[in-house]
C-alpha cells in the first residue's frame, strides 16, 4: 500500500509519517510539501491513495485534485483547516472521496483512508450487478461508468456505491442514513450534507435537466428514490 500525503506544514507531514510507521507498517507513505511535488510523486510513484492539504500555497490542493481526476480515480482525501462547509463541498464537487479537517488525529486518517479503500474495493466486486438500463441512460457499475443519450460519463467509485443502491432500491425510496450506510459505510450514516453534494452530482451527470430530476428523485426531509417508470 502506497500513500501519498502533501501539506506544506512540515510539522504535519512528520507527525503523520511517524504514526504511520507504527500504526501501518507495511503502508509506504510518499511525501511532498507543495502541490508541484504532489503531482510528481503522483505521477511517478502511482500511490494507491492521496491525502491533499486544500491550502497549500501556489498550486492549492483543489488544483492538484482537478489534475488528478482528468487521468485517475484513485481515492483522494482532502486535509482543510476549518470545518467550513464550502471547503468540503468544493473538493467534494471536484471529485474527492472524502475530507478531514485539522487539527485531526492520525488514527481518525488512517481509519478513513481504510473507508475508502474498502469502497474503492467493493465498487469492484464481480459479484455486484454489473449493468443497467433505463430508457437512453446505461450504467456499468463495474467500469464505473455510465451512457447518456450516446455520450459516455465516468462515474467516481464514490458516486457509483451511491448510484448502485438507489438503482437496487428503484421505486421504494431509501431513507438518508441506510443510503449513506449501505453505500458508504456505517462511519457516514450521519453525514447528511456529503449525501446531498453527491446526489447533486449524479443528477448533473445523468439527468437531462438536473433541476428538475426525472431520475433520482427526493422524497422531502426521508431520502432518495430511484424512479421505476420503464424499469426492466
Amino acid at each position: 500500500m502506497k500513500i501519498l500525503v502533501a501539506d506544506d506544514e512540515r510539522d504535519v507531514v512528520e507527525a503523520l509519517s511517524l504514526a504511520f510507521g507504527v500504526q501501518w507498517p507495511d503502508c509506504v507513505l510518499v511525501t511532498a510539501y507543495n502541490g508541484e511535488e504532489a503531482l510528481q510523486h503522483f505521477y511517478e510513484d502511482s500511490p494507491d491513495v492521496i491525502i491533499l492539504d486544500i491550502s497549500m500555497p501556489d498550486m492549492t490542493g483543489y488544483d492538484v485534485l482537478r489534475h488528478i481526476r482528468k487521468v485517475s480515480q484513485a481515492p483522494v482525501i482532502m486535509l482543510t483547516v476549518r470545518d467550513e462547509e464550502l471547503d468540503k463541498v468544493r473538493a467534494l464537487e471536484l471529485g474527492a472521496d472524502d475530507y478531514v479537517t485539522k487539527p485531526f488525529g492520525a488514527m481518525e486518517l488512517i481509519a478513513r483512508i481504510r473507508a475508502v479503500l474498502r469502497r474503492s474495493a467493493a465498487s469492484l466486486v464481480g459479484a455486484r450487478s454489473p449493468q443497467f438500463q433505463w430508457g437512453d441512460l446505461s450504467i456499468d457499475f463495474n467500469a464505473h461508468e455510465a451512457t447518456v443519450a450516446g455520450q459516455r460519463v465516468k462515474l467516481t467509485p464514490r458516486e457509483s456505491s451511491l448510484l448502485e443502491q438507489l438503482v437496487r432500491n428503484a421505486g421504494r425510496t431509501v431513507p438518508h442514513k441506510t443510503l449513506l450506510a449501505r453505500a458508504w459505510g456505517d462511519e457516514y450514516s450521519e453525514d447528511l450534507d456529503t449525501l446531498k453534494v453527491y446526489v447533486s452530482r449524479l443528477r448533473r451527470k445523468l439527468e437531462p435537466d438536473s433541476q428538475n430530476p426525472r431520475l433520482i428523485l427526493t422524497d422531502k426531509n426521508v431520502g432518495y428514490r430511484f424512479a421505476r417508470e420503464n424499469h426492466p
